[in-house]
């Protein structure tokens, strides 16, 4: 189970499709694999980068009982939904499964801290004791959740036990997180989004370690791991390797479309298919990433790895 300690890498997962659209379970298969070998110490499923949205319920349930028959790490499932109906149905399926924790984002339309305060608190007791992430995402939200507001739902929702991070700019909001805690507040584990495009400096500000995606997943855990053995130099030139390709697949919109052409191109899924509506790409973006998966190599190569 999720607590207020777990670290790590906790690779956010795509959710693989055919060509026409439907579930491709052999790639999710080997996806899962692929993210475990490559260093994640856990993975979180049914994200917004995981097109939950474009789910139907039986094929969320359908996806949570493959991944869990598949992995050998913990799991966060997300759950956010419009109602706490739908939310208690899929948190029950997938702790049944074997989950972990859930994860929730609150829904757009939040506004005033009352309002925000309000739904974790609802979610903390439609969860009764499921443990949860609260994914701070104002960027896909629109939805602002201030530091001292966090700190109030973690006062009031014994629960919560983790905050993904990934406001932006929001390297004050680690700081000032971890500076509560030393003054008392409950301590809470912080594990980073934003495609790990500020990792270095979130883990040096206090993170836990990462949850999101990317094309390469393996950068996350390797700068993770050079990090905590206080090889800070060795964790920004394998950081910089990657930078590049970071930056191609941090454009809004197009992020995922790139990531899942990296992974389709390494193999690890058979087609980098968004289910509709999504981006794709042209071949000119397409020749872009290959160029820079090529200089990514042999920068890759320069330092031994």
């Amino acid at each position: 189970m999720l607590d207020e300690t777990t670290k790590g890498v906790f690779t956010i997962a795509a959710t693989p499709f055919l060509l026409d659209g439907a579930l491709d379970f052999d790639s999710l298969d080997r996806m899962i694999d692929a993210y475990i070998e490559k260093g994640a110490t856990g993975l979180t499923i049914l994200g917004m980068m995981g097109e939950a949205g474009k789910l139907s319920a039986d094929e969320s349930v359908a996806v949570i009982q493959r991944v869990m028959a598949r992995s050998t790490v913990p799991i966060v499932v997300g759950v956010s939904a419009p109602g706490f109906a739908a939310m208690s149905e899929l948190s029950r399926v997938a702790m049944d499964a074997g989950a972990s924790g859930v994860m929730v984002a609150p829904p757009m339309g939040l506004r005033t801290d009352a309002q925000i305060i309000g739904y974790f608190q609802n979610t903390a007791d439609v969860l009764g004791d499921i443990p949860f992430v609260l994914q701070d995402f104002p960027l896909a939200t629109g939805v602002q959740i201030s530091t001292s507001l966090i700190l109030k739902v973690v006062e009031t929702c014994p629960t919560c036990v983790m905050l993904k991070h990934e406001d932006w700019p929001g390297l004050e909001k680690i700081t000032a997180l971890r500076a509560a805690s030393d003054n008392g507040a409950r301590r809470i584990s912080i594990l980073c989004g934003n495609g790990g495009m500020y990792l270095l400096e979130e883990m040096l500000r206090g993170a836990d370690g990462a949850m999101t995606g990317f094309g390469y997943p393996e950068m996350m855990r390797l700068v993770v791991d050079a990090f905590r053995s206080g090889d800070i130099e060795r964790a920004r030139d394998i950081f910089d390797a990657y930078m590049p390709m970071v930056r191609y697949e941090a454009q809004p919109g197009m992020g995922l479309a790139i990531r899942k052409y990296s992974l389709a191109k390494q193999g690890i899924i058979a087609h980098p298919t968004l289910r509709k509506p999504g981006a794709e790409l042209t071949k000119t973006a397409m020749g872009e990433v290959d160029a820079l998966a090529a200089r990514q190599s042999k920068r890759l190569s320069d330092l031994g790895l």
